[in-house]
Formats: structure tokens, C-alpha cells, sequence
């Protein structure tokens, strides 16, 4: 298992406030059972916080009759519904909820050419609340495909702080590959044609990657 580069720096801050306040328990003459307790739980702290930028070993899926998960969670919105903002017809929406303990990579669905990639300023509504989609802060990323005109959209939510894009207008992307990261969790909902097959179900568990999602 690696860490993934945009948990460097969190990480090493982290790392370097907790010796800093056990330095500081030190000097003090803080008793010891207390100060064992503090660096045993600033050790527990760390590794967890390293957790959430881990990237786990696994088989990334090619299926070029498919769209494969584009994030670690749990399918929490599957429903018809009419997007205005890029793709301006009625398409199906899968959203996919990152909690805290996920795998926060995200990564194309499909492959083809990035269209669009937008930056949204918005507010913090939890992830999971419908209204997050269009409100809370959020990045679009539009792919032309096989499968005709699909929508990716990394949403920030109450815990998340930080959305990481690479997509840039122009981009060749294939299946599977790096799209961002969001930190500590939040949601990704995909926007794609009705035409096509969903195969995962409401409240299911998927592997960024590995899951197929839907098929032509």
C-alpha cells in the first residue's frame, strides 16, 4: 500500500504539531502515564490520518462496453433526472458517498476526451444531503465517450476541505485513471445516458476501479 502525494503535507503538519505538543508535555514535567497516553495517541492519530491518503493495491478493470465505479463507497442516489448545467438533457444520476474511512482517489469512468472541467465555489452541506450536488462546493469534469456525453462531478462535503482536479480541457483520459482525490471523503456522482444498463443497486458497496457501474 502507498500514500498518495496530496497526503504529504498533511501528513508531515501532522506529524510535526503532535512531536511539537509532546515536546511541550515534556518540558512541563507532564506525569508520565499522561504523557504515554498523549504519544500513544498522537502514533494512533498519525497512522490515521496517513489512512486516508492511502492507495491500496488493486487490478484496475478495462471494460470498453462498460463504466467502472469512479470512487471507493456506497451508491446512495440512483434516479432519472434532467441536468441543466452541461449535458442540458434527461440522464441518469449515480452518486457514490465517500465517508471518512474510503479510498479517496477518484477515477475516470470510462475513457475519452475531457471537454469541461470546472471549478464551483459553494457552501458545506453534507455529502449525502441531495442539495449538495448543485450547492456545496464542487468540481464538473464533462468527457466525450463512446457512450456519448458523460458528466463527473468530485462534490465537497462537511468533513471534505479540499477537491484536487487534474482533468484539463483537451485531455486523452482512459478507464480507470487518476481523475483528483477529495480529502477526507464527501461524494462523486456521475450523469450519464439513459440508454444505458445500471448494474449496481441503492446502498451498495464499491471499489473505485473494479466496480462495474453500467453498461451500453
Amino acid at each position: 500500500m502507498k500514500i498518495h502525494k496530496e497526503g504529504y503535507s498533511t501528513i508531515i503538519l501532522v506529524f510535526g504539531i503532535l512531536c511539537l505538543l509532546n515536546l511541550y508535555l515534556l518540558q512541563i514535567a507532564t506525569p508520565i502515564w499522561l504523557l504515554s497516553l498523549f504519544v500513544g495517541m498522537s502514533i494512533v492519530f498519525t497512522i490515521a490520518i496517513a489512512g486516508f491518503f492511502r492507495i491500496p493495491k488493486r487490478v484496475l478493470v478495462q471494460d470498453s462496453e462498460g463504466l467502472i465505479a469512479p470512487a471507493d463507497g456506497e451508491v446512495v442516489v440512483i434516479e432519472d433526472v434532467f441536468e441543466d448545467d452541461y449535458l442540458h438533457c434527461d440522464c441518469k444520476q449515480i452518486s457514490i458517498f465517500m465517508s471518512p474511512l474510503n479510498v479517496h482517489v477518484n477515477r475516470y469512468p470510462i475513457a475519452g476526451k475531457v471537454i469541461e472541467s470546472d471549478h464551483h465555489d459553494g457552501v458545506k452541506l453534507p455529502a449525502f444531503n441531495p442539495k449538495s450536488s448543485i450547492k456545496n462546493e464542487r468540481t464538473s469534469i464533462l468527457l466525450e465517450t463512446s457512450c456519448g456525453n458523460i458528466l463527473c462531478r468530485q462534490i465537497a462535503g462537511a468533513v471534505a476541505r479540499r477537491i484536487v482536479t487534474y482533468a484539463e480541457v483537451g485531455d486523452e483520459v482512459s478507464q480507470s485513471q487518476e481523475l483528483g482525490f477529495i480529502k477526507f471523503g464527501s461524494r462523486v456522482d456521475m450523469f450519464i445516458p439513459k440508454d444505458l444498463n445500471v448494474v449496481v443497486n441503492l446502498n451498495q458497496k464499491v471499489r473505485g476501479g473494479q466496480t462495474l457501474i453500467a453498461t451500453k
